[in-house]
């Protein structure tokens, strides 16, 4: 097998491209660049610079490399930058994942992996969320998720593809400082950039349902989920009929925005009391995986804990940002 991951260069993208490369695994990336870094992938990793959107550029990757799977992580993924800019992400979200999957289907792949958001399902009111919920979001990122999750199948179903969706939960951590994220829109990130600046951390709510009155979420390490997609990868390879393999990426385990808080305070020695500010809009109080299904179909499980994914973050953020470690 050789797999094309789009998006390769990316945060989670390369954390995938070196846990498939360590392997064994044959794998090529395509990465438009728009916030890939190219000095995150491993040496022997070819990359192509360019964007799904472009078929010509597709399909003679596809060719060139001998390509027999693709793991499609290439897409615009903030929440609120899709309310403001819906037509950019059906763009890039739909019509560029329908140009991957022509090429796809031009060059007789038949193993399609499809990175997708456990923003497909809203805002369910269920302790833990299976993926046999109900998938009604909120916004159009999440729309655009779940309507390629519908795209990937459909097309499976019609061209004999094997197929994958990988619903992810609350991403964090790094497995190497060099692969940390670059980006100040996930929560833990947003905590550190605060904290560095000896602002307090900000919670948004603290009169929701639950035990403290903040959100609940499921976090997982970066690492498990380039694992996960490794374990997918290799199921799909070994698949003797098409078919298709929709699961939720996370720990089933639950954590508040108050307890992450006072979490990232011990970690990084900063303690700061963080300030209630209001509620964001379409915040479910809780939103934790249920991982029975990829645990029996997989036997897969996540190995690193909330404490591992903190830790790691913050020292991959002292490496991006060398003067907050003198503040």
């Amino acid at each position: 097998m050789t797999w094309l991951i789009t998006g390769g260069a990316g945060y989670i993208g390369a954390h995938v491209a070196h846990a498939m490369a360590a392997a064994g695994e044959r794998v090529v990336v395509l990465d438009d660049l728009s916030s890939g870094i190219p000095e995150r992938l491993p040496a022997d990793v070819p990359l192509v610079r360019g964007s799904v959107l472009d078929r010509d550029v597709v399909e003679r990757t596809l060719v060139d490399h001998a390509v027999t799977g693709v793991v499609h992580l290439a897409a615009k993924k903030q929440v609120g930058e899709s309310v403001e800019q819906p037509l950019l992400y059906y763009r890039e979200n739909v019509h560029g994942l329908t140009v991957l999957l022509e090429a796809v289907v031009a060059a007789g792949v038949r193993r399609f992996l499809f990175s997708s958001s456990a923003a497909v399902y809203g805002v369910p009111e269920t302790d833990l969320i299976s993926e046999s919920v109900a998938c009604e979001p909120i916004n159009p990122y999440g729309e655009t998720k779940l309507t390629g999750e519908w795209l990937v199948r459909a097309a499976g179903r019609a061209h004999g593809l094997s197929t994958a969706c990988l619903r992810y939960f609350n991403v964090a951590g790094a497995a190497a400082p060099e692969l940390a994220d670059t980006g100040v829109f996930n929560i833990i990130p947003m905590f550190f950039d605060r904290i560095t600046h000896g602002e307090p951390p900000r919670i948004f709510g603290a009169d929701y349902p639950t035990p403290d009155g903040t959100c609940i979420r499921d976090y997982i390490h970066v690492a498990d989920l380039a694992d996960a997609h490794l374990a997918v990868a290799r199921r799909l390879a070994g698949a003797e009929e098409a078919g298709d393999l929709t699961v939720n990426i996370g720990r089933g385990v639950g954590v508040s925005v108050r307890e992450l808080a006072d979490l990232v305070g011990e970690v990084t020695g900063r303690r700061l009391e963080p300030v209630v500010v209001p509620r964001r809009p379409g915040d479910a109080a809780k939103a934790v995986a249920s991982v029975e299904l990829i645990t029996k179909e997989l036997g897969w499980s996540a190995s690193y804990g909330v404490e591992e994914m903190v830790a790691s973050a913050w020292e991959g953020w002292l490496v991006l940002h060398p003067e907050a470690a003198a503040r």
